[in-house]
């Protein structure tokens, strides 16, 4: 600790050069966790999913509606204890610019398979009871300022018009990751309008053994695979995945360029390291004249190397970690639940950690190795 004065002041040397430095490795490890904290939230959100859920789409794809006559078809399968069912509504509120899920579901069995949707009971009553009531998330109460008892118009683009809800209930999600911003309202009220077009997006069902499931979904693929709305049947962890298999291989990518962001820092702050050292060596000489060794002048440099770039972590993570409660992101949207996990903090505390061995081993190498006569000669 006696040494911290002379590496503080060694960094205030060049302040500019030693802030911009810390400033690039804040951004680094500021995109290297946003980035990584995407990855881990889909990976959250499948894996939150009930085991004894299971979800059956059509095998063209999942925009595909099936008939509603597999709802019968399906409760007589074995193992299946319940089904319900949904649809994806697509419209916009306002200006349309804050997005948010709407599902047109079947009241009774939807919320029975969801627990982790709670809702007071008298409101749960309240919404099963009338055919244009909705209930709505606590994040859309955050958002939008709405309450019990409000009328609510969306602007239907799957299904063209003014659809006016009225809000009969607020529910609170158990699980973040299951998001507390969707706009449920009741499938009938679809389809009287629309009963021309609208059936089931998909069906969920309840399974009484999990382990049952690859079974269940066998049999249910078969049952309907020669006829006109093919199945494809999965667990909702599989189903959810599929979500994020729809952007692709997004861990690969969102890893690929946090590494990248955070190897061109290593190179921005190796090359600062450098230009340091290279502009201390009458100084460095002068140190070992009276004394310091060179295992202490490499220490002295490595020190400063890591004041730099684990100050630049703790403000990067820091930054990162606030996101999600500085904007809202991640109470609703695409990334329900997005939050920076504790060991991304630690991962991004060991990036920092290998930033400071990489930027700064080689800089105090070249110190420690020094002669002094040779570098004496500089002094003017």
């Amino acid at each position: 600790m006696k040494f911290l004065p002379l590496v503080i002041a060694n960094l205030k040397r060049h302040k500019l050069r030693t802030l911009l430095t810390t400033l690039s490795v804040t951004l680094a490890l500021f995109l290297f966790a946003s980035l990584r904290s995407v990855v881990t939230t889909l990976s959250a959100g499948s894996e939150v999913s009930s085991a004894s859920r299971m979800v059956v789409q059509n095998s063209t794809a999942f925009v595909i509606p099936l008939p509603m006559s597999y709802a019968n078809r399906l409760s007589s399968v074995p193992h299946v204890k319940a089904v319900t069912w949904a649809n994806w509504f697509g419209g916009k509120y306002g200006d349309g610019k804050k997005f948010f899920a709407q599902f047109a579901i079947d009241p009774a069995s939807y919320l029975a398979m969801y627990p982790e949707i709670q809702v007071a009971e008298d409101q749960k009553q309240a919404f099963l009871k009338e055919r244009a009531a909705a209930i709505i998330g606590e994040g859309l109460v955050r958002s939008f300022g709405w309450k019990v008892g409000d009328n609510i118009t969306l602007q239907g683009t799957i299904f063209p018009g003014d659809w006016t809800f009225t809000v009969r209930g607020i529910y609170h999600a158990t699980l973040k990751e299951y998001g507390d911003d969707q706009f449920m309202f009741h499938y009938d009220y679809l389809y009287e309008k629309y009963p021309d077009r609208v059936t089931p997006g998909w069906f969920i069902m309840q399974i009484d053994d999990p382990t049952a499931a690859p079974g269940v979904a066998k049999t249910i693929d078969d049952q309907f695979r020669n006829s006109n709305a093919p199945t494809k049947t999965g667990t909702e962890k599989a189903f959810a995945s599929g979500f994020a298999s729809m952007w692709g291989n997004v861990k690969l990518l969102m890893s690929t360029i946090g590494m990248a962001v955070v190897f061109a820092i290593l190179l921005v702050t190796a090359n600062a390291m450098m230009m340091n050292q290279r502009e201390r060596t009458s100084e460095v000489a002068v140190m070992k004249t009276v004394g310091f060794s060179d295992r202490r002048v490499f220490g002295l440099i490595i020190i400063e190397a890591a004041v730099i770039s684990l100050t630049g972590a703790l403000l990067g993570l820091g930054a990162a970690a606030l996101l999600p409660i500085v904007t809202g992101f991640g109470q609703g949207g695409f990334l329900p639940g997005f939050h920076v996990t504790i060991g991304t903090m630690l991962f991004g505390i060991a990036v920092a950690l290998l930033l400071t061995i990489a930027s700064g081993v080689f800089p105090a190498w070249q110190a420690a190795r020094l002669p002094v006569v040779q570098a004496l000669r500089r002094v003017e």
